[in-house]
């Protein structure tokens, strides 16, 4: 036999049920949202201007990942500040899933360049996985007197106050390695920034400066027409772009490894089940023979991962670098 309610009671469950069915909707539509991802184009930034190495990378595996994730993949260059630009606009935006950054060695090294930065370099960011990486190679313009790394570095050692070397810019790449390479093999050399690459491998080839620590893709024509030459490559593999060239690694200076390297990051608390969505279109991507073929023929090698492996990648490049950066005290341009 049922009790009937009072009014009070009836108002009472009628609320309860009301909230009761709210949770359930905001949970269904929630699911809903999540297992719909991604429902709109994705913005990839690119903390560097078009045409570049980090651009190519990204044009090249986004144009898969937009296969695989059945939506339009959106490259957005925003360079400056030393990729500070375009970090800082993809550390503050939504932690949607919708918008992504192109991680490359910045991301580990500008922590300890810049020390007034608008976002938190260490903790803004969410690992979604490893693209791959290119050794940087250490090269000296064909009529140079050192024909191998040994020579360079004793004469470094004898005359510390003559060797040269160029970069792109302070606290480049190029830059960091190099001053890797001087204190793994104990030797001096006085550095000389540019502005870019370019006017850098300009008075190499002129006979101004004595060695560079470079991206091979940028001076592969120069080595392959005979105005450059390849003293070695920065890793414990050969490149097939310079299949003669000994490794650092033959040459007893393990240490000195240095590569150019790409990976994507999403806004810090992106929903995990987005950022697994992500890395499994990522590491689809860089299964595709054809992206691993380019990439090959850019110098570089892919490494697919977790983003928890990505994540300790990029931990140790900092742990590296800030080490570096610290003992040649480099300050940024």
């Amino acid at each position: 036999m049922s009790i009937p309610l009072s009014l009070p009671e009836f108002a009472c469950l009628t609320r309860r049920l009301a909230v009761a069915f709210a949770v359930l909707a905001g949970s269904v539509t929630a699911a809903h949202a999540q297992d719909a991802y991604p429902s709109k184009p994705i913005r990839v930034i690119v903390p560097y201007a078009a045409g570049g190495a980090v651009d190519i990378v990204t044009r090249l595996v986004g144009q898969k990942m937009a296969e695989r994730l059945k939506q339009v993949v959106i490259v957005d260059n925003r360079p400056g500040a030393g990729s500070n630009l375009g970090m800082s606009a993809a550390a503050k935006s939504p932690a949607d899933g919708y918008t992504l950054l192109t991680a490359s060695n910045t991301l580990a090294s500008n922590g300890a360049l810049y020390k007034n930065m608008d976002f938190d370099i260490a903790h803004d960011f969410t690992p979604v996985g490893s693209i791959g990486y290119a050794p940087l190679v250490i090269v000296v313009p064909q009529a140079s007197p050192y024909k191998t790394l040994p020579e360079l570095i004793a004469f470094g050692k004898a005359n510390p106050d003559k060797l040269t070397y160029a970069s792109a810019g302070n606290g480049s790449s190029g830059h960091l390695a190099s001053e890797l390479l001087k204190e793994e093999g104990k030797f001096q050399a006085l550095h000389v920034p540019y502005k870019g690459g370019s006017p850098a491998i300009t008075d190499l080839l002129g006979g101004r400066i004595d060695f560079m620590s470079i991206n091979p893709l940028e001076v592969i024509s120069h080595i392959q027409g005979g105005k450059m030459r390849a003293l070695a490559v920065m890793d414990k593999q050969p490149t097939p772009l310079l299949p003669g060239a000994p490794t650092v690694n033959t040459l007893q200076l393990p240490g000195s490894s240095a590569t150019v390297w790409w990976g994507l990051v999403a806004p810090k608390n992106t929903p995990p089940d987005v950022v697994a969505k992500l890395n499994d279109s990522l590491r689809a991507a860089l299964a595709d023979p054809a992206v691993v073929k380019k990439l090959g023929e850019l110098g570089a090698v892919t490494t697919p991962g977790s983003p928890a492996d990505f994540g300790k990648f990029v931990g140790a490049e900092t742990t590296k670098w800030a080490k570096v950066i610290k003992t040649a005290n480099i300050q940024p341009d």
